[in-house]
């Protein structure tokens, strides 16, 4: 059998770092001037300037990716505790046991497994079309993975249900504060407003999403070795005792583990909901769940103790990854280069018929999605730019402020530059180009899906 290869994702990252500083000595260097308006920083329309060329050399490129893990430290740090909180509760078994349980009702009552992925994607979905869940799905990636498999899928489907369910809600925003909300009061258009069309595209992206991935799973299901992952999702079914031959037993204390660990699932959501809880907070609610897990489950302190140590260790390769993935940000910012690429488009976009400059409009917030992965981050440096020539190309702000939801929305899950990514792929043990090759139709039919969707706001004049 002909070994496949498989892209080294850390080298890949560092060599985009690397391309991203040869840019800097080949761009001019441009900055627009900023100014703080309601505790948010903002870009000030028609302020850009050159300015003396600060190129990247190769002690900048060596020390990028430290700066980028100082800049990540918070979501890297939240990967640690979860790695190590987490598998206490795996060496529970309360977690294997009763994905195994379910497989059997699966198995018993095949009729009701047809439902697993459109429900489950659509509660992501609504979940990143509301309160913009987004790094909060890490969470559940040590879930389904073997819930996936354990069903007869492979990695590719555990990883769908929640990182492209919520990235189709998150796309197709309704309420969304970290993206629309923010960037309408930048644009300076009523909070929410457009709704019944945002509504319409949350459909069209998140049923567009579930048929995809549940096409995908019913022929993986039907011939496991067509799956890119199937070698290795068998070292893992080996690994988390995931065999159809024996289902370990479900004893009180992991259903208690169990019922603790739904139930904090769900005072997650209402935290981030009701209290605004941030990767601090989850962190100390999954540290909780493990500990809790381990004096439930009987494990002695050295288990513990060593559990965590041994999940935290597992998360290291992924954290570099991240590190080195927000390096590119540091490089380009520092090199001046991100302001210049804007200017240099809004020029381009100004030039062009309405419906094309929407679809433009839509391209450059991909393009600037490749650096900035902060939806909020994106809409301050793109729409105090985006907004005012909208006006002066024909198009509503409301239209601009969809481009600019949709380039940040569907783009992302198949970055190598987003943190969140690379930590969703990191977690599943997916090569990157693997996951590439297996998101490209996906990614074709919603920028695609995309480009369409910007042609009747701006023939209805969309306010």
């Amino acid at each position: 059998m002909k070994k496949s290869y498989n892209l080294n994702t850390l080298v890949m990252v560092l060599a985009v770092v690397v391309m991203v500083a040869v840019t800097t000595w080949i761009i001019p260097s441009g900055q627009y001037k900023r100014e703080v308006v309601n505790g948010r920083t903002l870009v000030i329309p028609n302020s850009f300037e050159f300015i003396d060329n600060q190129p990247q050399g190769i002690g900048a490129v060596l020390a990028s990716p430290f700066k980028g893990f100082v800049q990540a430290a918070e979501i890297i740090a939240f990967l640690l505790m979860l790695g190590g909180s987490f598998t206490i509760i795996l060496r529970t078994g309360a977690i294997t046991a009763s994905i195994q349980h379910l497989a059997k009702t699966f198995a018993e009552k095949p009729h009701l497994q047809k439902f697993f992925i459109p429900v489950t994607m659509t509660i992501f979905s609504v979940a990143g079309s509301t309160f913009g869940m987004s790094e909060e799905v890490l969470l559940f990636i040590p879930l389904f993975i073997p819930l996936a498999l354990s069903l007869g899928y492979d990695s590719f489907v555990g990883v769908s249900i929640p990182f492209l369910g919520a990235a189709a809600g998150f796309a197709g925003s309704v309420f969304n504060p970290f993206t629309v909300g923010i960037a309408q009061s930048i644009a300076q258009i009523p909070l929410y407003s457009g709704m019944e069309y945002r509504i319409l595209v949350w459909v069209l992206s998140t049923v567009s999403m579930i048929v995809f991935v549940a096409r995908y799973a019913k022929r993986v299901r039907k011939d496991p070795t067509i799956s890119a992952m199937y070698e290795q999702d068998q070292e893992k079914k080996k690994t988390l005792h995931l065999s159809a031959a024996s289902v370990e037993p479900f004893t009180a204390a992991r259903k208690v583990i169990l019922a603790s660990f739904i139930g904090g699932l769900g005072l997650l959501v209402y935290g981030v909901l009701q209290y605004e809880w941030w990767l601090s907070e989850l962190s100390a609610l999954f540290l909780a769940l493990g500990i809790f897990s381990g004096i439930v489950g009987r494990l002695s302190m050295d288990e513990m103790t060593d559990s965590f140590k041994d999940g935290a260790k597992d998360m290291v390769g992924v954290a570099l990854i991240i590190a080195c993935a927000r390096a590119i940000l540091v490089i380009a910012t520092d090199g001046r280069v991100l302001d210049v690429l804007l200017y240099a488009c809004s020029g381009v976009i100004s030039s062009v018929h309405p419906v094309f400059a929407a679809q433009m409009m839509f391209l450059v917030q991909g393009v600037i999605n490749f650096f900035v992965h902060s939806g909020s981050g994106q809409a301050a440096l793109t729409m105090p730019i985006m907004a005012p020539l909208a006006d002066v190309i024909g198009i509503s702000r409301q239209t601009a402020v969809l481009a600019f939801q949709f380039g940040e929305g569907w783009i992302n899950p198949i970055l190598p530059t987003s943190g969140l990514t690379m930590g969703v792929l990191g977690l599943a043990q997916i090569p990157w180009n693997k996951w590439f090759r297996w998101m490209l139709p996906a990614q074709i039919f919603f920028f695609i899906l995309a480009l369409l969707l910007l042609v009747p706001p701006v023939i209805f004049n969309m306010q």
